[in-house]
């Protein structure tokens, strides 16, 4: 039976633009500036490069409370508090020492994957006939601010002149969202019935939930290797601190348009394996020639990592809605999909600090992407075709 309209649905939407906006600043903010992080408190490379996985990994650790606490507390009244989580750990990173940065970073962490579990099920729900289109929308605001972000680390931190109030600035965004949602908080979720419910358990044994989540992982774990460390490989080829965040910036603007477009061009298409497994062609062609290619063209690789990343992303988070058929299923698939996905995903820029430190260059970082590009391939075409979870 089709839902019927619910009057809060335009709030919804604000909602959801709102909170993908504030969900990648933490990340994207600190890479253009992680070379004058490391310098400021001594980091080595693999401390920095914990610095970038912590995050992922705690999207991961905590996913699985993320539909617990949606059923006991319902999702509209996890979110204002969850962003207020999020806002206090990016100030907590303005006190100036390693412990407040990784406790901080550490809150964030926990709060953005929380938020970014519960939203799928959002989107099931209140847009049950075109949950891929508006799953895009989603994409694309999470694109904006993490282009926002990555654009703006170095000239804010030009402005203000200091280190850790520029990094502490991040958290206004997130309580101005807070702000808005705070009286829309009681606004409940529709129940959930026993014959709704998707045991989790189950989940981990069917073949379907596994394919979309380690497609998940492999493009999970090339977008954080991006945030964590290209500015930082880019500024060691040559490029200015300030170009490389620019340059981080382009690329993820790029990705607000495939984010739209692509999710739209695969409601035209019988399955997804194709769409799938060319974001991972174009991503790894973008990365390898940003990495490798003469730094004069530096832009166009970005440009085309940008697509392909954005596509990408959509395209995760669209087989989590398409591979299931209630919300319940949607929200248990986004739990186990983003939290595994994410645990491996951070062994990527984890990954990527250990090879550096070890050959104190980034030639052999295409080892690390080759391997992941190909996981990729075979778990995008197995996620894209036509089919449901629990049911093969």
């Amino acid at each position: 039976m089709t839902p019927h309209p619910r009057p809060h649905t335009a709030l919804v939407v604000l909602a959801i633009i709102l909170i993908g906006i504030n969900l990648r600043p933490a990340f994207s903010s600190v890479s253009p500036l992680l070379a004058d992080i490391r310098l400021s408190l001594g980091l080595s490379s693999s401390t920095a490069g914990l610095l970038t996985t912590l995050p992922v990994a705690l999207l991961g650790l905590f996913a699985p409370i993320a539909s617990w606490l949606a059923k006991r507390y319902g999702v509209e009244k996890l979110l204002a508090p969850l962003l207020l989580l999020l806002a206090a750990g990016l100030a907590i990173r303005g006190i100036w020492n390693t412990t407040s940065l990784f406790v901080g970073t550490s809150m964030a962490g926990i709060s953005i994957g929380l938020l970014g579990i519960l939203l799928p099920s959002v989107i099931k729900r209140e847009f049950p006939q075109h949950p891929d289109l508006m799953t895009g929308v989603y994409t694309m605001a999470l694109c904006l601010g993490t282009a926002l972000a990555a654009g703006l680390a170095v000239p804010l931190l030009h402005t203000v002149g200091s280190l850790p109030l520029a990094l502490a600035l991040w958290s206004l965004p997130a309580l101005v969202t807070a702000w808005l949602w705070w009286p829309l908080r009681r606004l409940g979720d529709p129940p959930v019935s026993g014959a709704q419910q998707t045991n989790s358990i189950s989940l981990l044994r069917d073949a379907t939930a596994w394919q979309v989540t380690l497609f998940m992982a492999a493009q999970s774990a090339l977008a954080y290797c991006v945030f964590g460390w290209l500015p930082t490989i880019l500024q060691d080829r040559g490029i200015t601190a300030a170009d490389s965040g620019l340059l981080l910036s382009a690329s993820v603007m790029m990705q607000v348009i495939s984010a739209l477009l692509v999710p739209w061009l695969c409601s035209l298409m019988r399955n997804q394996k194709i769409m799938n497994q060319l974001m991972f062609i174009v991503i790894y062609i973008g990365l390898m020639g940003a990495i490798y290619a003469p730094i004069e063209q530096a832009w166009s690789w970005m440009v085309l990592l940008g697509l392909g990343q954005g596509g990408g992303f959509a395209m995760a988070l669209t087989m989590i809605v398409l591979r299931t058929r209630t919300p319940a299923q949607a929200a248990q698939l986004s739990a186990m999909s983003q939290g595994l996905g994410y645990i491996l995903a951070s062994l990527g820029p984890l990954l990527m600090g250990f090879m550096h430190e070890a050959s104190g260059h980034w030639h052999d970082a295409g080892w690390l992407i080759t391997a992941i590009v190909l996981v990729g391939l075979y778990h995008g075409s197995r996620a894209g075709a036509q089919r449901f979870v629990l049911e093969n």
